[in-house]
């Protein structure tokens, strides 16, 4: 029954980011989070590699040297910062992370705080969140302003907890980026 216990952990991962978007006012969003995991490419490869203390993505990369969940995952959810990457306007920078909308970096913000509640249930503080973000933050190209708005909010969690960081997000970041 390892598909049931996907779907629990995709539902209550769902669930919480929802819950924060709501927080922070981003209604739509909230709603249509991840709808993706539902679909037969994500969900069969999930349902297969569940473990339930890691993404099944990463088991997947192990068995078969890539994920074609996560790559069909992050080409269809915009709060992906892998959505984000694209050669940059010279030739000479590369694959470069482009500057996301605010509204997205809020998403991601969310999501990263339901994924470590959700895989990490007994240990998980306002921290933790920041902690897993600054163990990989420089594997991936993200665009300087995209990297300094996550961090701010991390780091915003990590000090003074959701309450005065949801609220932040509701009354001031997204008013001003409108």
């Amino acid at each position: 029954m390892k598909w049931f216990s996907h779907l629990r952990t995709i539902n209550h991962h769902k669930w919480l980011v929802m819950k924060y978007c709501f927080a922070c006012g981003l209604y739509r969003q909230g709603l249509l989070h991840d709808l993706s995991k539902y679909s037969w490419t994500e969900f069969s490869v999930g349902a297969k590699y569940y473990q339930g203390n890691r993404s099944p993505n990463n088991a997947e990369r192990e068995a078969k040297g890539y994920t074609s969940a996560w790559l069909h995952h992050k080409g269809r959810n915009k709060h992906h910062l892998e959505y984000w990457i694209d050669y940059g306007l010279n030739p000479e920078e590369g694959i470069v992370g482009m500057e996301m909308p605010v509204k997205y970096v809020v998403e991601m913000f969310c999501d990263r705080i339901a994924a470590s509640k959700n895989y990490n249930p007994d240990t998980y503080q306002d921290r933790s969140p920041l902690e897993y973000y600054q163990r990989g933050k420089n594997k991936y190209p993200m665009h300087p302003n995209t990297r300094a708005l996550l961090e701010q909010l991390l780091t915003m969690l990590a000090e003074e907890g959701e309450e005065r960081t949801f609220s932040y997000i509701r009354h001031e970041l997204l008013k001003r980026n409108k």
